[in-house]
C-alpha cells in the first residue's frame, strides 16, 4: 500500500457501496454496517486539560468579615482579627495578580499567609472557617491529621486533600486550586518528645504537607484508586490520548489547628529560663490562652513539628478560653444552632419550646464544669431534655416552656404535664418567655441593624424590627431565615410598583410605613400579593388618574393612610389641588361710609 495515496473517506466509500447496491437491488437492500477509523499511535501522547480561566471576585475587607463572624462568634477577637486579615490578604492579593499581571512579577519562593490556630477543644475554631469558607464562598475541606500519613503508610495520602478540593469545586480545576484546606487536631502529628530515636510516622506526614502547603503539583489520578484507573483506561481506549490533569497548589490556603496540650509548659519553661538571672523580673502566673500567645518558632519545633513545617505557617492566631458567661452568650445568640436544634427536635412532634434565660444560665453552668467549651453545650442540653423528648410526644403537649425550674424538678412537671398538657403554670411561663424572647432579639437587631441591612438590602424600621422579632418568636426559624423572608416579601412589594405603571402608567412609590402595613397584612392572615394588587388598583387607580388630570403629576408616595383609608388619601390630594380661597380685605367704616355715600 502506498502510504502517500490519501486514504479514502469512509462516507465517500458509504455513498459508493450504497449507490450500488441500489442499482442491483433497488430500494430493498440498504447498507448499515458500522465503519471503523483507524486509530493513530497513541502510546505516548498526552492530550493537555483545557480550562477556562479562572477569575476571583473576592473584594471584601477584614472589618466587613469581622462584622459577619461577630454575629456568630462571641469573644475571640484577637483570633478573629487575625484569620480576617489574612484570609482577605490572601484572596484580595490572588485578585489584585489576576487584574493586574504586569504590575508584580511572581517572586520566587513567595511565601503563602497559612494561619496555625492554637486554643483548646470547644472554642469555636472549626466553626470559625466554615463561616469563613461558606461567606467568602470558596472550596472548602477540612481534614484530620490523624487520619493522614505519609505515602506507603497505612492511612490517607495527604494529597488526597487537595482532590477532595476538585469535588467540592464540582470539578472545576481551576476554581479548586483558590481553595482553604482545613487540617484539625495538627497537634497530634508532632513526634513523641520522650521517645528515643526518630517518630518515623509523625514527622512523615510532616514532610509529605511540606510541598502541597508551599506550591506542588497533585495529581488527580491516584495509582492506587482502582476506579480512577479504570476511568482512564476507558478514556484512553476511546480516545487514544491519555488526559493529565494536576492541581497546583500554590493559591491553595492551608489552615491548621489544634488544642497543643502540654505546649504551655514548654512556653513557661522558656521563658522562665530567660528571667534567671541578674536583673531577671519574675512575672506572675498567666492563663493558659495568654500563655499560647507567646509562642514562638522554637517552642513549636520542641513541641515535636519539624522546622520545616513550622516555617511554612508563618500566621499564629490563639483562641481563649470559653467562661461560665461566654456559654450563656452563645445560647443567648439568635444565631445559636444549638438551641435552634433542640427547638427543631420538639417541632418535629408538633411542640413549640421555648427557653427562659435562666434556663440558658443553668445549662451554660453545667456546661462549663465539663471543661470541653462550647462541646458541653449540646450533651447538657440533651441531658436536660432527654426525657422530655421522649414522653412529651405521646401526650396533647403543644407548647412547652424550659425554665430551670422545669430542669430541675423533671419528675415533678413531668407528672404536671400528663395530668393537664395544658397546664396553666406552664402555659404563664410559656407567654413569659415569648415576651422576653422578644425583647431579646429586639436588642440583637439594634445592636446589628448596620451589617443585617448591609446583607439583606432591607431596610430596618422601628415597626419592622418589631415585625420581624414577632415573625422570630413564633416560628422555629433562624434570624437569618426570617431575614431572607421579610427580603423575598419586600422585594415583592416593591415589584408592585412596576406592576401599577405598566399597567395604569401612574408611579406610585411605597414609603416604609405603607410596607410595615402590607407585611403586617401578610403575618397575620398570609395576604395575597395578587389580592393586595387589586385591592389596591380598586381603591386608588381611578382616584389617581383623577390627581393626574387635574394637576398633571404623575408621580405618587403611599402612606400608610393610602392603603387603610384610600378615599382620605384621595380627598387630601384632591384638597391640594384647589387653589386656596383668597378673603377679602375687610374695609373701615370711615371709608366704607364714604364709598357708599352717593354723590352730590
Amino acid at each position: 500500500m502506498n502510504t502517500s495515496e490519501k486514504f479514502p473517506d469512509p462516507k465517500e466509500i458509504e455513498k459508493e457501496l450504497g449507490e450500488f447496491l441500489a442499482k442491483k437491488f433497488g430500494g430493498s437492500v440498504k447498507m448499515t454496517a458500522p465503519i471503523v477509523l483507524p486509530q493513530t499511535d497513541a502510546s505516548d501522547t498526552v492530550e493537555a486539560p483545557v480550562h477556562k480561566p479562572f477569575q476571583m471576585h473576592f473584594d471584601m475587607k477584614p472589618e466587613e468579615l469581622v462584622s459577619y463572624l461577630d454575629q456568630y462568634i462571641i469573644k475571640q477577637d484577637n483570633a478573629k482579627a487575625i484569620l480576617a486579615t489574612k484570609i482577605c490578604t490572601h484572596f484580595n492579593r490572588i485578585r489584585f495578580r489576576q487584574k493586574s499581571p504586569d504590575a508584580v512579577s511572581d517572586m520566587v519562593g513567595s511565601i503563602k499567609n497559612n494561619i496555625l490556630m492554637l486554643g483548646p477543644t470547644g472554642v469555636g475554631k472549626t466553626y470559625m472557617i466554615r463561616l469563613i469558607a461558606h461567606k467568602i464562598g470558596v472550596p472548602f475541606v477540612k481534614g484530620d491529621a490523624t487520619k493522614f500519613s505519609e505515602t506507603g503508610y497505612v492511612g490517607g495520602d495527604v494529597e488526597d486533600l487537595v482532590r477532595d478540593l476538585v469535588r467540592e469545586a464540582d470539578g472545576d480545576l481551576e476554581r479548586a486550586q483558590y481553595g482553604i484546606i482545613y487540617i484539625d487536631e495538627i497537634d497530634k502529628i508532632a513526634s513523641a518528645q520522650n521517645l528515643i530515636g526518630a517518630d518515623v510516622s509523625r514527622t512523615g506526614v510532616q514532610r509529605a504537607l511540606l510541598k502541597p502547603m508551599e506550591e506542588t503539583d497533585v495529581d488527580l489520578k491516584v495509582p492506587h484508586d482502582p476506579i480512577s484507573m479504570l476511568q482512564e483506561i476507558e478514556r484512553f481506549r476511546k480516545t487514544g490520548r491519555r488526559d493529565r490533569s494536576t492541581v497546583n497548589t500554590k493559591n491553595i490556603l492551608f489552615i491548621m489547628s489544634g488544642a497543643f496540650s502540654g505546649l504551655d509548659k514548654i512556653i513557661k519553661k522558656r521563658i522562665s529560663e530567660q528571667a534567671i538571672g541578674f536583673g531577671a523580673t519574675f512575672v506572675k502566673p498567666e492563663a493558659e490562652s495568654e500563655i499560647l500567645s507567646k509562642v514562638k518558632s522554637e517552642d513549636l519545633i520542641s513541641f515535636g513539628f519539624e522546622s520545616e513545617f513550622v516555617g511554612r505557617l508563618p500566621v499564629r492566631a490563639v483562641f481563649e478560653q470559653l467562661t461560665e458567661e461566654d456559654l450563656y452568650t452563645i445560647l443567648s445568640n439568635p444565631n445559636n444552632p444549638i438551641i435552634l436544634g433542640k427547638k427543631l427536635d420538639f417541632a418535629a412532634y408538633g411542640i413549640t419550646v421555648k427557653f427562659s434565660n435562666g434556663a440558658l444560665r443553668y445549662l451554660a453552668q453545667e456546661a462549663f464544669e465539663e471543661s470541653t467549651g462550647a462541646r458541653g453545650l449540646v450533651s447538657a442540653v440533651e441531658r436536660a431534655l432527654l426525657r422530655f423528648e421522649k414522653r412529651l410526644p405521646s401526650l396533647n403537649v403543644r407548647r412547652f416552656a424550659v425554665t430551670e425550674n422545669v430542669i430541675t424538678h423533671v419528675p415533678q412537671w413531668m407528672a404536671k404535664l400528663e395530668s393537664r398538657p395544658d397546664d396553666s403554670d406552664m402555659q404563664a411561663s410559656f407567654e413569659a418567655i415569648c415576651a422576653e424572647e422578644k425583647a431579646g432579639l429586639i436588642q440583637y437587631l439594634s445592636a446589628n441593624q448596620n451589617h443585617l441591612r448591609e446583607k439583606f438590602g432591607l431596610p430596618l424600621t422601628p415597626a419592622r424590627v418589631g415585625l420581624i422579632a414577632d415573625y422570630y418568636v413564633s416560628h422555629t426559624v433562624d434570624i437569618n431565615g426570617v431575614f431572607e423572608k421579610f427580603t423575598h416579601f419586600y422585594e415583592q412589594v416593591k415589584a408592585i410598583e412596576m406592576q401599577f405603571l405598566k399597567k395604569n402608567g401612574i408611579n406610585i412609590v411605597f414609603e416604609e410605613e405603607a410596607v410595615d402595613s402590607i407585611i403586617t397584612r401578610w403575618r397575620d392572615d398570609s395576604a395575597n400579593l395578587d389580592a393586595i394588587y387589586k385591592q389596591l388598583s380598586t381603591d386608588l387607580e381611578y382616584g389617581l388618574k383623577l390627581v393626574r388630570e387635574k394637576t398633571g403629576r404623575n408621580r405618587f408616595f403611599l402612606t400608610r393612610l393610602a392603603l387603610e383609608a384610600p378615599e382620605t388619601f384621595i380627598r387630601e390630594l384632591l384638597r391640594e389641588t384647589q387653589p386656596p380661597i383668597s378673603t377679602p380685605t375687610p374695609i373701615s367704616g370711615s371709608q366704607g361710609d364714604q364709598e357708599r355715600k352717593p354723590s352730590a
